[in-house]
């Protein structure tokens, strides 16, 4: 049985990463803006959700969808060929910090207004999740750490002299860790369409040893799928104390984790612009 560990309760907002799928949250975030609609006191982001929800915190409407569309499509960015000499798939480092440079953060909006963004990170050593709140002396050190997907970035950041990884493998959509804490209005924003499941991990004897420095990293990776399915679960069937809401990409949502393809991107971002009015459209009936 979950325990609500803070006496008070909040509104929060929730959004799940996935690389290039984040386009649609982008779309989401900026029809949240153009509306006007901040209803929230806190957000929980992981990987591309944590650098969608700062854009959105800060005020910053189009910023995501730049960033995804150009800086991410960026040979600095995503490089096969770089990877297959020993270098990063996706260089998240690079990508953080040149699009931070050209297109800068309002952080003084963001740390004067009264949302907490919560970003959830993967210990390297134990394999359990940190939730870090974002402010102006961590940011670049968590949403660097929250988007290292192993392999593909083999560089594990450091927060608070803790090697990190990519928040996704111990806590893709952290909507059970926001009820946990008192969220009980929680909007969740899915990077995939509604019934998508993870199946299990097909070699997790290759997994153990390709990690076997990083043991608990290892176990997190095997048994990611059950996790994400079991929060699934819970944000179909939440408790009866907790109201919440989804937004999530049609069926025939284009993007994947590395799409570059700017069409698709597109589609996918219009996709998420337009699941948010319909999402709002229904919010303004419920108080009519």
């Amino acid at each position: 049985m979950l325990q609500n560990t803070n006496n008070t309760t909040s509104n929060a907002l929730v959004v799940e990463g996935g690389a290039m799928r984040g386009i649609f949250a982008a779309g989401v975030l900026d029809a949240f803006l153009e509306k006007r609609h901040q209803p929230f006191t806190e957000a929980w982001g992981v990987s591309a959700g944590s650098t969608n929800l700062i854009g959105y915190l800060c005020g910053h409407h189009g910023r995501n969808h730049r960033v995804i569309t150009d800086h991410a499509c960026r040979p600095e960015f995503i490089n096969w060929g770089r990877f297959f000499q020993g270098g990063h798939l996706c260089d998240v480092n690079w990508l953080w910090h040149q699009s931070y440079q050209e297109v800068p953060l309002d952080l003084d909006h963001y740390l004067s207004g009264t949302t907490k963004l919560w970003v959830a990170t993967t210990s390297v050593m134990t394999g359990e999740a940190r939730y870090f709140c974002v402010d102006d002396h961590n940011i670049h050190d968590v949403l660097t750490a929250s988007c290292s997907i192993p392999l593909a970035y083999r560089d594990y950041p450091s927060v608070d002299n803790e090697p990190m990884s990519d928040g996704g493998i111990a806590d893709s959509i952290p909507v059970v860790e926001a009820y946990r804490r008192g969220a009980r209005d929680i909007t969740v924003v899915l990077s995939r369409p509604l019934g998508y499941e993870k199946k299990p991990l097909a070699f997790p004897a290759l997994t153990r040893r390709m990690f076997r420095e990083q043991p608990g990293l290892a176990e997190a990776l095997i048994h990611r799928g059950e996790r994400y399915n079991e929060t699934l679960s819970f944000i179909q069937n939440p408790p009866d104390d907790c109201r919440l809401r989804i937004i999530a990409p049609p069926e025939d949502f284009p993007v994947s984790r590395l799409t570059t393809d700017l069409n698709k991107l597109d589609l996918g971002y219009q996709q998420g612009h337009r699941a948010a009015m319909a999402y709002l459209a229904e919010l303004a009936q419920e108080v009519a």
